[in-house]
């Protein structure tokens, strides 16, 4: 069996600070590449920054400062999100990167090999802001000014001489090929945007640009940059040493099992960079699945509206972890999500608090007073413990298949009825009353300190830092969580010490007035 994994997020655009939009979508291809890497696999997960393009260019210019120190800045303002939400990335790719330069040089003059690219002049819709071109039938006028239908970006007309891409020769191939490999897209609705699109007919596609100087350079030709996409979408390969199909990391990780991405760069990815891959003769991916928006107010966030949620200022005021954990549990995959201050509070105070981190409180506390601040020894499993314990072996395959389809809605959903078992069970068999029964009163603890256990390692693709925390109890390290152990009920070693901890959340005081 493949034991490798290689996952990405979208490579930012880095022409203004990072957003909730961001951040969900590091966090969720996180949860992906640590709950692969508990279940025994070698993982490559890749993020970074897209930094070419006018838009980028514009943005600099309007600061009044170099573009390549511009987007330095810009960068590291990614770079540093990616460690305040304690992403375990193997990587994080710049576009500006001599590497990657190089990768993207080569697979220019692959495609010119293959026939796949040609000179001519290209008179079209253009937009700025989503680094797009647009046909007619895609434009309409709001208040006198042309804008993309799908994105409400403003178009501007480009006519200029430019290289082309032969898209229209693979429509026939992309169709068959989505035919051939119906879990390329996902989910199903978007697999189905992605084909209605191709049906309607592909054009050949402008792929460098004359009228701006940032970007990479067409090899032979330097009064040309090559299309920020083609640029951008590079990425996924150059990070793996393309065109270097020997070296280990190429041979490991590429086709890569999924690319995470908003559904509003769907047809970037669903589209266009297949095309290339077949033009280029190389392997396509797995899988692309495309998102929703976070929303708030039932609103995409922007700055217009003055609805945006800063990650930063959700982080600093109520700890990475309960974010992390709110926005895999509110925010239904696959679908825009609605999110907002309120309603996270209430997850902290009923989930995380109520729930899960007073499950760990409480047990840890009566197995100190009770139980010789030991894990009990001398335990006799009834069929009550068992129906609860063996709930995990019984699911785990389960477990494995929904998260290979991306489901993180069973996932979680799994979790929180599992930690709504356990209090119930601990509650329900009252050890409390057995103190006159030391055995029955040790398989009610060794029991649902396993459960305690089991949820941890589950949680932990989540809320890795709380998790940790709570398995302090048991002296267990992040190189102790094998998500296969969740189907073993004596993992825990009787008579081994247990710790101690400290509140895991803290409860959020509501102002009732």
């Amino acid at each position: 069996m493949d034991k490798n994994f290689y996952i990405t997020t979208p490579i930012y655009y880095p022409s203004a600070k990072p957003h909730m939009g961001h951040a969900y979508s590091s966090i969720v291809a996180d949860v992906f590449a640590r709950f692969k890497n508990i279940d025994g696999y070698q993982v490559y997960f890749l993020t970074g920054t897209d930094e070419h393009g006018l838009k980028i260019q514009r943005a600099a210019e309007n600061k009044g400062v170099e573009t390549s120190k511009f987007c330095d800045e810009i960068s590291k303002t990614f770079k540093d999100l990616s460690k305040t939400l304690n992403l375990s990335n193997t990587d994080f790719i710049r576009t500006t990167e001599n590497r990657h330069k190089k990768s993207v040089q080569h697979l220019w003059n692959e495609l010119t090999k293959n026939d796949q690219i040609y000179l001519s002049k290209y008179s079209g819709w253009y937009s700025v802001s989503d680094e797009a071109f647009y046909n007619e039938d895609e434009i309409e006028e709001v208040d006198n000014k042309k804008i993309a239908i799908s994105s409400k970006s403003p178009v501007e007309w480009v006519d200029e001489e430019s290289y082309f891409f032969r898209l229209s020769k693979w429509e026939k191939p992309l169709l068959d090929f989505y035919e051939k490999n119906p879990e390329f897209i996902s989910p199903q609705s978007r697999k189905n945007e992605v084909i209605s699109f191709v049906k309607n007919g592909l054009k050949d596609l402008s792929v460098s640009r004359k009228s701006f100087s940032w970007g990479i350079k067409v090899p032979n030709n330097e009064d040309h940059v090559i299309y920020v996409w083609l640029d951008a979408l590079a990425n996924y390969i150059s990070a793996l040493n393309y065109p270097d199909f020997k070296n280990d990391l190429f041979k490991k990780f590429w086709p890569a099992n999924l690319h995470l991405i908003g559904k509003d760069i769907l047809r970037f990815h669903a589209i266009y960079w297949p095309a290339f891959l077949l033009a280029a003769k190389i392997d396509l991916p797995k899988k692309v699945y495309g998102h929703g928006w976070i929303l708030s107010n039932d609103e995409k966030m922007s700055k217009s509206k003055g609805n945006i949620l800063d990650p930063l200022e959700i982080i600093s005021k109520y700890g990475l972890d309960p974010l992390r954990y709110y926005l895999i549990k509110e925010v239904s995959f696959g679908n825009d999500g609605n999110i907002s201050q309120e309603r996270l509070e209430d997850c902290i105070n009923s989930d995380l608090a109520n729930n899960y981190g007073n499950l760990c409180q409480r047990v840890t506390a009566f197995a100190i007073k009770n139980c010789e601040s030991k894990i009990p020894k001398e335990i006799k499993f009834t069929k009550d413990d068992l129906s609860i314990l063996e709930k995990y072996k019984n699911n785990l395959d389960n477990i494995r298949i929904k998260i290979d389809n991306q489901d993180l809605n069973y996932y979680i959903d799994f979790i929180i009825s599992s930690l709504f078992d356990a209090n119930k069970y601990f509650n329900d068999q009252e050890p409390w009353k057995k103190k006159n029964d030391q055995i029955r009163l040790n398989t009610i603890v060794y029991t649902t300190l396993e459960i305690v256990r089991k949820i941890s390692f589950l949680l932990y693709p989540i809320i890795p830092n709380s998790t940790l925390k709570a398995l302090k109890i048991f002296d267990l390290k992040e190189k102790d969580i094998n998500l296969s152990s969740i189907g073993n009920n004596n993992f825990l070693i009787n008579g081994n010490s247990i710790n101690k901890i400290d509140i895991l959340f803290n409860k959020i005081e509501k102002n009732n007035d």
